[in-house]
């Protein structure tokens, strides 16, 4: 049986397949014309209006995408020219650096903490003469790391950069996926001026629905809805009415009830096993998300474990993906696909593996193994 720690999306047993089911029903009957027809480039009006209603802004403000990842390209391509600096999380989700440098960006990682970006170390940056035109910040559970920026961080945010003239770009599709503690707000919500923010439905909904969105000021907004006309005229029109359907009837609250109750017991099962079975693994327990970020001892051959650990049926995703450079001993694991038995018997595996890549380099220094 192959075990993957891998892929960020929830496992099927997971997903409310009648409650879809019974959305697209819903949409064929109630606007076959619309949801059928090319639609425009800011997406399903609908849909669009109820995305807006939750964060209390404008549909002006809203252009809805197929999937996040695409509200993401647009943004840079609307702001990020080649040289232009970005700041960015150290780690930070690695498709966003892919994303950035093909552009030419500039790229500064700012290490991050516990509680979020070093603010302070990011202040320093500033100071020292950089003039980032964006800072690309994954707020809540962080991809890789699972953590979450402090409520106190978020405002030291935003002073710096009205201060300095940047944008900050919110990333935030697992805000809802909260299963300990109290939800912090959005920087959107604390100051809009100085943000644009991006979410998606893969995480809450399910991943094949390809349904994200960007809230921004109107201006940007505008600038971003040409380029989407340019690409590829509108989104899917019958993806976006399904979730608006999905999304009014109240089956995404029951939904995201369900994902996080399945990622508490999981995270949990994760973290248990590790102790128990890897006791050299340092990590942090996320209150929320998809991710939990493990060090382990500087000297581990991190490819050799790969290695060993997919010999054994299980797969992870190497720290070093996720920076520019460093984070040799590290790894991202993934708990939503997994269920706890397959939790439990991947991180066995993985221990084998460890075990065994430690063996191998001790022989190799001459020590006796065992």
């Amino acid at each position: 049986m192959q075990i993957s720690f891998s892929r960020g999306a929830p496992s099927l047993d997971i997903v409310d397949i009648d409650g879809l089911r019974e959305a697209a029903d819903r949409a064929f009957r109630s606007d076959p014309g619309r949801m059928a027809a090319y639609g425009t480039a800011v997406g399903y009006p609908p849909l669009r209006a109820w995305i807006a209603e939750q964060h209390g802004v404008s549909p002006d403000r809203v252009l809805v995408t197929n999937g996040s990842m695409q509200a993401d390209a647009f943004l840079f391509d609307a702001l990020v020219r080649p040289g232009d600096a970005v700041i960015v999380e150290r780690p930070t989700y690695d498709r966003t650096l892919r994303a950035l440098r093909a552009r030419g960006a500039d790229v500064r990682m700012v290490e991050l903490q516990h509680d979020g970006i070093d603010v302070a170390a990011l202040e320093r940056v500033l100071i020292a003469g950089t003039s980032p035109r964006l800072a690309h910040i994954i707020p809540n559970f962080q991809n890789p790391a699972g953590f979450t920026l402090s409520a106190e961080k978020r405002e030291q945010l935003l002073v710096l950069a009205r201060a300095y003239g940047f944008t900050i770009f919110e990333d935030d599709p697992y805000r809802a996926l909260r299963f300990e503690g109290e939800p912090l707000p959005t920087l959107l919500s604390l100051d809009g001026r100085d943000v644009a923010y991006a979410s998606s439905f893969s995480k809450t909904v399910c991943p094949g629905i390809r349904v994200g969105y960007l809230v921004g000021p109107e201006d940007l907004i505008l600038q971003i809805a040409k380029l989407a006309t340019g690409t590829y005229i509108s989104p899917s029109m019958v993806s976006q009415a399904i979730v608006f359907e999905f999304c009014r009837s109240g089956a995404l609250e029951r939904s995201i009830e369900t994902v996080k109750t399945a990622l508490r017991e999981r995270v949990q099962t994760l973290c248990d096993a590790l102790r128990d079975l890897l006791p050299d693994a340092r990590f942090t327990p996320p209150q929320g998300g998809y991710f939990l970020w493990v060090d382990l001892p500087r000297d581990t051959d991190m490819a050799a474990l790969r290695e060993a650990a997919a010999r054994r049926g299980v797969q992870f995703v190497r720290g070093e993906d996720f920076v520019l450079e460093g984070a040799e001993s590290s790894l991202r694991l993934a708990y939503s696909g997994v269920t706890p038995a397959e939790i439990e018997e991947g991180v066995r595996r993985l221990a084998e593996a460890y075990t065994e890549v430690g063996t191998v380099g001790a022989q190799a220094a001459g020590a006796p193994a065992g």
